[in-house]
C-alpha cells in the first residue's frame, strides 16, 4: 500500500555538498549494489568494482583532506554515507568504514613526504586498505599482541600473524601495528605494508554465520621486509594510533549497524503493509504496530547517538565515551531489530527469500568487531567512574 511504503531517511546534512553526496551515493546503491547485493553475498562474492566506483565517485577518502585526495567532508557527513552504503549491502558499508580506518594511521600521523607519497592512491587511486591490530592470541587484549619487527639497517623485518582481517588477502595496504620494545602498549610500532609485499600472504577466509561477501582471514607476515620509510609515527607510539584510529572506526561501525537496522524497518514495514490477515494488512493490527515504532525509536536513537559523537569528532573535542555509546547502543539496537524484523515477517522472515534473515546473520557481527561490546562497556564505565583497581 503506498502510504506505508517505507521512505528515504530524512536527514539533516550541513550543506548543498552535502545533500549532492547523499543524493549520489542513493543512486549508486540502488543502482549498482542493491540488485546483486543477495546473489553475491550468498556466493561469498566480494564486490570489487563497486569499490572501485566507490573510489572513482571520490568516496573511499570522505573524512580525509582534499589536498592528498580526500574528500574534505566532517565525520557527521561521511557517517551518513557509511549508513546508507551499509543499508543497500553491509559488505560494502563496512569495507569502507574499514578501508578509511586503515588510511587513518598514515593520515593523522604520517610525516608530509609520507601522506604526499601514499595518500593519494590510499583515498582516490582505487586502492583499498586493512588494519591489522588483532592476533590469533590477542583480540580484546590487544596490547599483547606478539607479532614483531626487528630492525636490520634501514628496514624493518616483520614476522608474525593477525587474525580477523577484513580484506585480509585483497587489500593493497596494510596498516600492521607490530613489537618493537617492551611489552605491553609502550612497545608497539605502526606500519604501512604493500599488499604485495615478499613474505606477505593471506590464509583461507573464515566461513562466517553473515558478512560472507567480505573476506576475513589470517594474514601471515613471514620476514616481511619494508624500510623504515614505512614506518607511520615514532616508535613505541603504534598502541596509541590504533586506539586512537578505533574511536573514529567504533563511529563507523555505529553507522553501519543504523544502515542494517534501517534496511530490516523498512522490509518489516513494506512487508506489514503488504500482507493481509483477517481481512486487513497486519500493520492495522496493534501488537505489530507499536513493534514497528519501537524498531524505529530505536534507530532514531542510535543515529542521534552517533551523530552526536561525529560533530564532537569535527569540532576538536573528546568524543571517545561517545564513540563507544554510539557502537554499544547501535549495534544492540541492529540486533534487536533486525530478530523483531525476522518476526514480523513470520515464516517468511526465516527464508532467504527474503532479505530479514541476512540482516539478522549481519547485524550480529557488529557487536563483536572494533572491540566487542563488553569492551565498549568497559571503556565508558572508566569515563565514568575512573581505572579499575584504584
Amino acid at each position: 500500500m503506498p502510504d506505508r511504503a517505507p521512505q528515504p531517511v530524512d536527514r539533516q546534512l550541513p550543506t548543498d555538498e552535502a545533500r549532492d553526496l547523499i543524493s549520489l551515493v542513493r543512486d549508486i546503491a540502488q543502482r549498482e549494489i542493491v540488485p546483486s547485493a543477495a546473489e553475491e553475498e550468498d556466493a561469498g562474492r566480494f564486490p570489487r568494482e563497486v569499490f572501485a566506483l566507490l573510489s572513482e565517485s571520490g568516496l573511499l577518502g570522505l573524512p580525509y583532506d582534499a589536498e592528498h585526495g580526500g574528500g574534505d567532508q566532517p565525520y557527521e557527513v561521511y557517517l551518513q554515507v557509511l549508513e546508507e552504503l551499509a543499508a543497500a549491502r553491509l559488505t560494502v558499508g563496512l569495507g569502507v568504514s574499514v578501508h578509511t580506518l586503515a588510511s587513518y594511521a598514515l593520515a593523522a600521523y604520517g610525516t608530509k613526504e609520507q601522506q604526499a607519497e601514499h595518500l593519494p592512491a590510499m583515498l582516490g587511486g582505487g586502492l583499498l586498505g586493512a588494519y591489522c591490530l588483532s592476533e590469533p592470541a590477542s583480540g580484546s587484549d590487544a596490547a599483547s599482541l606478539r607479532t614483531k619487527a626487528v630492525r636490520e639497517g634501514d628496514d624493518w623485518v616483520i614476522d608474525g600473524t593477525k587474525a580477523w582481517i577484513t580484506h585480509g588477502g585483497i587489500a593493497d595496504f596494510y596498516t600492521v601495528m607490530a613489537r618493537t620494545g617492551e611489552d605491553g602498549p609502550r612497545g608497539i610500532t605502526a606500519f604501512l605494508v604493500p599488499g604485495d609485499a615478499e613474505g606477505l600472504s593471506a590464509a583461507v577466509p573464515e566461513k562466517k554465520m553473515g558478512l560472507k561477501g567480505s573476506p576475513t582471514a589470517q594474514v601471515h607476515l613471514d620476514g616481511v621486509r619494508v624500510p623504515d620509510a614505512r614506518r607511520i609515527g615514532d616508535e613505541g607510539q603504534g598502541f596509541a594510533i590504533a586506539l586512537s584510529a578505533l574511536d573514529s572506526g567504533r563511529l563507523g561501525i555505529a553507522a553501519c549497524a543504523v544502515g542494517v537496522a534501517q534496511a530490516a524497518l523498512d522490509e518489516a514495514l513494506s512487508y506489514a503493509g503488504q500482507r493481509r490477515q483477517f481481512g486487513r494488512p497486519i500493520a492495522d493490527f496493534q501488537g505489530l504496530r507499536f513493534m514497528l515504532a519501537d524498531m524505529a525509536t530505536q534507530i532514531e536513537a542510535g543515529r542521534a547517538l552517533y551523530l552526536t559523537a561525529a560533530r564532537l569528532r569535527d569540532a576538536g573535542l573528546p568524543f571517545a565515551k561517545q564513540a563507544a555509546m554510539a557502537k554499544l547502543h547501535c549495534t544492540d539496537t541492529a540486533m534487536r531489530v533486525t530478530t523483531d524484523a525476522v518476526q514480523i515477517l513470520g515464516g517468511y522472515g526465516y527464508t532467504v527469500d527474503f532479505p530479514a534473515e541476512r540482516y539478522m546473520r549481519e547485524a550480529k557481527v557488529l557487536q563483536i568487531v572494533e572491540g566487542t561490546n563488553q569492551i565498549q562497556r568497559m571503556v565508558i564505565a572508566r569515563h565514568l567512574a575512573g581505572p579499575e583497581g584504584r
